[in-house]
């Protein structure tokens, strides 16, 4: 019974109003959890990085590992208050991180996603690649094929043998492995999991499915997964790695998709992961992403906390980024710092300056964002 029905509601239901509907049902469970006041917690800890500034946490204690990934990407290397570590005897400067909006805080989403706009020759996208990867693609992409993995035994070994050990070794007590049920369903259904072949050898899986959203369609990579002779040969991972999602990529242009979904990651605009997708051409996008926290940033020392610990956060529907110019920094330190957080994607920029930043430096600044179709707007915020 409860199988013709769904199939009727999906019928009857677009898949752009699906993909909204399941947006507002995570909204909602999001803000449900956050009213749970009773598992709430006040914390302080210092960050790794600079003993001048303090995090106040205000919100549940399951949240608060995120909140220490959002802001310094560590969470096993803080220093927590009392925990017998020696501390800086000078007064901290203090930042807010907290699940419940404060006036002027900034609305940090947890993870975006890196997303390739299609509709165009894959020559025109891979342009864009730098010279090595284009090489090593070229030379190596003849060697793999795709299979699809279509029977109950093909998924399971795959979700067992490649998944959930590459998930465990990359995130440890962190990974968030996919519910086998949902994994059979959506490969059955809206998705499918494909398994990478060198030769006779399967090297990687991709578990992907598709998102229909304002009309345009997305092949939306859910998980990569590696065998344990992959993933624990560096070298050989970066090889299977690029070309997986390469391969992954060459799909979603043949079959028509509208944007290819690289997958999520950590909203920081310094992780690696992103970085890495960034160099593939990807594009931030909060697709799907519901999970936020608010981050109201130190009365003093603002643009010197920025600087270590930039932050991405939603304005309305557009994403902006947040960048830190302290003082005593040479133009070039400046610009090697944020050379690889040039992203597509962003509506804009603010730069908080404890110094008036050079029109040179400003101008490098536009000049990496002057290839996209709508650049940012880039807004200069005095800081003290």
């Amino acid at each position: 019974m409860r199988e013709p029905l769904a199939a009727l509601i999906r019928k009857l239901i677009t898949p752009s109003t699906r993909f909204e509907i399941r947006k507002y049902m995570a909204w909602a469970q999001d803000i449900l959890g956050r009213a749970c006041f009773w598992r709430w917690e006040v914390a302080k800890f210092r960050l790794p990085k600079s003993s001048d500034y303090e995090i106040l946490y205000v919100g549940r204690k399951t949240r608060r590992e995120m909140a220490k990934l959002l802001i310094s990407g560590k969470p096993q290397a803080d220093v927590e208050r009392g925990d017998g570590v020696e501390q800086s005897t000078s007064t901290p400067h203090r930042v807010l991180v907290s699940e419940m909006p404060s006036a002027g805080a900034l609305y940090v989403p947890h993870y975006l996603s890196a997303i390739i706009p299609l509709g165009r020759p894959l020559e025109e996208i891979t342009a864009r690649y730098d010279g090595e990867l284009r090489r090593n693609i070229r030379k190596c992409r003849p060697m793999y094929r795709m299979q699809q993995a279509l029977t109950d035994d093909e998924i399971a070994k795959a979700d067992r043998e490649m998944l959930q050990p590459y998930a465990q070794a990359r995130h440890g007590d962190y990974a968030k492995q996919f519910d086998t049920n949902d994994l059979f369903r959506i490969a059955k259904t809206v998705g499918r999991l494909d398994l990478i072949m060198q030769g006779d050898e399967v090297v990687a899986c991709h578990f992907g499915c598709v998102i229909t959203r304002a009309g345009k369609r997305y092949w939306s990579t859910l998980r990569f997964g590696y065998p344990e002779s992959v993933f624990t040969d560096a070298k050989r991972l970066r090889e299977v790695n690029s070309i997986t999602t390469f391969m992954a990529l060459e799909w979603a242009i043949e079959h028509g998709f509208d944007y290819y979904d690289i997958g999520q990651c950590l909203a920081r605009p310094d992780d690696g992961l992103l970085k890495w997708k960034r160099r593939r051409g990807g594009d931030v996008d909060t697709l799907g992403n519901q999970a936020y926290m608010f981050v109201r940033l130190p009365k003093t020392g603002v643009a010197k906390f920025l600087w270590e610990f930039p932050l991405f956060a939603v304005e309305g529907k557009n994403l902006t980024l947040h960048l830190g110019l302290p003082d005593g920094l040479s133009d070039e330190e400046v610009v090697n710092r944020y050379r690889e957080m040039v992203f597509g994607g962003l509506f804009k920029i603010y730069l908080y300056c404890a110094k008036n930043p050079g029109e040179l430096l400003l101008e490098n600044l536009r000049d990496r964002y002057a290839h996209f179709q709508s650049p940012p707007i880039v807004e200069k915020i005095p800081s003290n």
